[in-house]
């Protein structure tokens, strides 16, 4: 049975992803990760209900992280939502609220340095082990993104030492609707290649079916079956140079290609091409 993540929801953050990390609690979508505004540096609760639990988690040691993670258990009254990445100013036994702020962001080494602070969130029925990260209930956006057409090309409008990002697709309504790159027939999300997986949101197919409908900027990059896309073995490449991928999500102000990796070396202003090259069959 699938959890529906509602408008109103949604809309309290400032991105989504379903599918932009390597851990088994994402797998085939199971799990959310909600992107606040990052000036305010505050989680707030995607949720309402009783805190069943805090407990402090060991990280995976990343020189960019916190040795420490946290796990809040809320129980929901239908199911228990687990939250991940927040340092809590919340107690066992409070009751909180959708949008009461659970505590500051944690920038935690189960992601990648190109990936911003954000909150992960999954559900599990009551009564279930809450403490596994794989086997939470699938999730439905109760949005639906609009795709946006891409041609490969971009300036550089924001960058770090591990990403940058490009001003093309722009976003066509900042603020009034979700949006994000168009693979085929509804929007692509998650990391390609660097992720085992992706997805494919709102494609509005009747029936899961396997085709290859998924493309970049021209190229077939994946098959998908459902919504759940199997990426094909290829290169991403800024202006000839390879990077580690590209970091797809649904984005409600700002959208834009982001390109991620240890290689990427590209300055604000500068102008980019970019191309996916199948490396495999």
């Amino acid at each position: 049975m699938a959890v529906t993540l509602d408008r109103d929801l949604l809309s309290r953050y400032r991105r989504f992803t379903l599918y932009n990390s390597p851990f088994a609690a994402h797998d085939r979508g199971c799990a959310v990760d909600l992107y606040p505004d990052p000036e305010t540096g505050v989680a707030v609760s995607p949720v309402a209900g009783e805190v069943l639990e805090v407990r402090q988690v060991r990280a995976p040691p990343k020189p960019y992280a916190a040795e420490h993670d946290y796990l809040l258990l809320i129980d929901t009254g239908e199911h228990v939502a687990r939250l991940l990445h927040v340092d809590p100013a919340v107690e066992t036994g409070e009751r909180v609220a959708v949008g009461d702020p659970l505590g500051g962001l944690v920038r935690a080494g189960f992601f990648a340095p190109w990936v911003p602070n954000h909150i992960h969130l999954g559900f599990r029925p009551r009564g279930a082990n809450q403490y596994r990260a794989a086997g939470s209930l699938p999730l439905e956006p109760g949005v639906e993104p609009r795709p946006l057409d891409w041609d490969g090309t971009g300036t550089v409008v924001e960058a770090g030492d591990t990403w940058a990002r490009l001003d093309e697709p722009e976003h066509p309504a900042p603020g009034e609707c979700f949006v994000g790159l168009d693979g085929g027939g509804g929007v692509l999300d998650g990391g390609v290649p660097h992720y085992q997986g992706g997805g494919l949101l709102g494609d509005g197919s009747p029936d899961p079916v396997e085709r290859d409908a998924v493309d970049i900027a021209g190229t077939a990059v994946g098959t998908v079956r459902d919504r759940t896309v199997a990426w094909h073995d290829c290169t991403v490449l800024a202006n000839n140079d390879p990077v580690r991928g590209l970091a797809l999500f649904c984005a409600r102000d700002v959208f834009g290609v982001k390109l991620v990796g240890e290689t990427v070396d590209l300055d604000v202003g500068e102008q980019v091409t970019v191309t996916v090259e199948r490396t495999g069959t």
